[in-house]
């Protein structure tokens, strides 16, 4: 018997039977979808977290850091070495040193510092983040229109604001801001100047001594206060996005790093920079101290190599791929539990087609005899129910594809990957090749719940499957 008898048989079967296919292919569809969608939210949440590391440095980007400047150490936790410390600080020599090492495309200072921003009734934190123009570029940022990077050039600290900035921001009198109220302050970042205190401590000291003046204080000079100055400052770009739109930077204020070192140094002239180290007589260190360094390797395949030979120069490294191989650990268990949940429907509908297949037998017995009597071989008859098997498997797992691309879009429209995943992204990612390896998944259950009805109907003896009524 030829493919194209089998293949019309078995379609003219399940056409004879209509309401009993739909109802053993719906089984399919629900069992499909089910783990379709199930999985997709695993791969959503991938899928967030790699767009992220592309904000971040890409899987080539490695952070070092080193001791920071009131004796803590920066660290992180990481498989390949995080529970040493660092004991070094990150200077103009390591950022050379690191240069010169083999496998690196670049590296850049990072200078972290807390400061204190005033416009009208409002006041508020900013992490300012120090980098090079090079290294912002590398971050890809989306600004809002008109906005730019930093010009290292300008005679000015000019600063890029993370889109959630402004949720940190209260007001001084009652203290109550966007976290209480649920409005922003009426700040625009992209065109007010705010005024910024570098010297926070001394900034409180005058709040809370107002008699004392700017360099004066009281007698003997013991109890001298000092006047921070307030720098006024504006913006040269927004992070696009709303107060709900989380990612990476979205709480921190960019600027040239170097402009930010000259900025400190000036206001902190002949006294330690918070942060930076100190000798044991109190006197700053000689050497300037960055909060870490961002290196960029030539290639993925050599991002452990080097970060294996910077820890072995005293300082701590922290990897993209280290995380997201630790991720993907988490990610493999998340996506296996959903898609055991999801499988436990496309289990029902192996049943079902199981069941279809035995009733297809009882009710086609007659059929069967009278195929072998006519020379049909054993194998064909097989043949024959593995196909209807697997024509109710194909069918339903391309229809399960369709509804689970609707499911999909419905959840994304819905529900807004940052109030799950507290990222961009959808929160429901279906690729090809998922699509492709279901329907595959769908036949083959199909045809194995038909395999033993298909054994069933070989064995059926000619004569009494032909007295059979």
């Amino acid at each position: 018997m030829r493919w194209s008898d089998l293949l019309r048989m078995s379609a003219g079967s399940l056409k004879r039977r209509k309401l009993r296919a739909f109802l053993t292919i719906l089984g399919v569809v629900i069992g499909t979808a089910s783990i379709v969608v199930m999985i997709s939210l695993g791969l959503g949440l991938q899928q967030s977290m790699y767009e992220q590391m592309e904000l971040d440095g890409g899987t080539t980007g490695l952070t070092v850091t080193g001791k920071s400047g009131d004796g803590m150490m920066y660290s992180y936790s990481t498989d390949a070495g995080g529970e040493e410390e660092s004991s070094k600080y990150i200077t103009d020599d390591t950022i050379e040193e690191i240069k010169a090492l083999e496998h690196v495309k670049s590296a850049d200072p990072v200078l972290n510092f807390s400061a204190l921003a005033l416009k009208g009734k409002y006041e508020g934190y900013l992490q300012l983040y120090g980098m090079t123009l090079e290294a912002m570029e590398s971050l890809n940022l989306e600004l809002e229109p008109g906005g730019r990077l930093p010009d290292p050039d300008s005679p000015e600290l000019e600063l890029v604001f993370g889109n959630m900035v402004l949720v940190d921001f209260y007001e001084k009198g009652t203290g109550s801001g966007y976290w209480d109220t649920g409005e922003l302050p009426d700040i625009d970042l992209q065109n007010d100047k705010l005024f910024v205190i570098l010297d926070q401590d001394s900034y409180y000291q005058t709040q809370s001594t107002p008699e004392m003046g700017a360099e004066g204080g009281a007698e003997g000079g013991e109890n001298t206060v000092r006047t921070p100055k307030k720098y006024v400052l504006g913006a040269c770009g927004v992070i696009a996005g709303g107060p709900d739109t989380y990612n990476t930077n979205s709480y921190n204020v960019l600027c040239d790093i170097y402009k930010l070192k000259e900025y400190l140094q000036k206001e902190f002239r002949g006294r330690a920079i918070p942060g930076q180290p100190t000798t044991q007589s109190g006197k700053p260190y000689s050497q300037f101290v960055y909060s870490s360094a961002s290196v960029q390797a030539d290639d993925m395949e050599n991002v452990e190599e080097l970060a294996q030979t910077i820890r072995s120069l005293g300082y701590d490294v922290y990897t993209n791929v280290e995380y997201i191989n630790g991720m993907k650990k988490t990610l493999g268990m998340v996506q296996a539990v959903l898609g055991g949940i999801g499988a436990v429907s496309l289990l029902v509908a192996a049943i079902g087609i199981a069941n279809t297949m035995m009733m297809a037998i009882y009710e086609r017995t007659k059929e069967i005899g009278v195929m072998k009597v006519i020379g049909c071989s054993l194998k064909n008859i097989r043949q024959l129910f593995l196909l209807e098997a697997a024509f109710i498997g194909f069918i339903g797992g391309v229809a399960g594809n369709v509804l689970s691309l609707i499911i999909s879009a419905v959840i994304n429209v819905l529900i807004p990957g940052e109030s799950l995943w507290g990222t961009e992204g959808n929160i429901s990612y279906i690729p090809i090749w998922l699509m492709l390896a279901s329907m595959g998944f769908a036949v083959l259950v199909g045809m194995a719940a038909g395999y033993f009805p298909a054994v069933r109907a070989m064995k059926l003896s000619p004569l009494a499957a032909i007295r059979n009524e």
